[in-house]
């Protein structure tokens, strides 16, 4: 979670750590926006050289690798709260947000309405870890929801030493 307020930025992990200092391009990213407020959720994320975001090089992230935040959703912008607007209408808010930062440091997470099914094998292909699909018009949830459901790549490396670690 990316929260803007008052002149400063917060990096929030699930558990509520706060990783600002970890990812000062995201902090410039973020500040860099045209907004006096922001509550995005979304994952920093390092890729590969293929550009596949790999959670393993995250974990080993040094202050000179490119850490980008994936912004998959907005909870609030400029004191107006988005969560019981539809994901299409807080993606399309964000979208247009996200086009008008001049840095790398985050990105727009693209949205497709594809068959889930399909999609899921193409990502298992590339060798990504999983997809999170939510239903359309669905309002904004923290924690686990009907609305949306995440699917994991068994055979990705990350999926497979947490169910690993899981287990002992």
């Amino acid at each position: 979670m990316a929260r803007r307020s008052h002149g400063n930025v917060q990096l929030l992990s699930h558990k509520d750590a706060d990783f600002s200092n970890r990812f000062p391009q995201i902090v410039a990213a973020l500040m860099a926006l045209p907004v006096r407020s922001c509550f995005i959720d979304g994952e920093a994320v390092v890729c590969d050289e293929n550009g596949l975001a790999v959670f393993d090089l995250i974990c080993g992230y040094e202050h000179d690798a490119a850490a980008v935040l994936c912004a998959f959703d907005l909870i609030e912008v400029d004191g107006k709260d988005l969560r019981r607007a539809p994901i299409e209408e807080r993606e399309a808010v964000l979208a247009s947000l996200l086009k008008r930062t001049p840095f790398d440091g985050i990105t727009f997470n693209e949205h497709h309405a594809l068959d889930g099914a399909i999609v899921f094998r193409y990502a298992c292909a590339m060798g990504c870890e999983g997809l999170v699909s939510k239903r359309l018009g669905s309002s904004y949830r923290s924690g686990g929801s009907d609305c949306w459901i995440k699917v994991q790549n068994s055979a990705a490396p990350a999926v497979r030493r947490q169910a690993e670690e899981e287990l002992t």
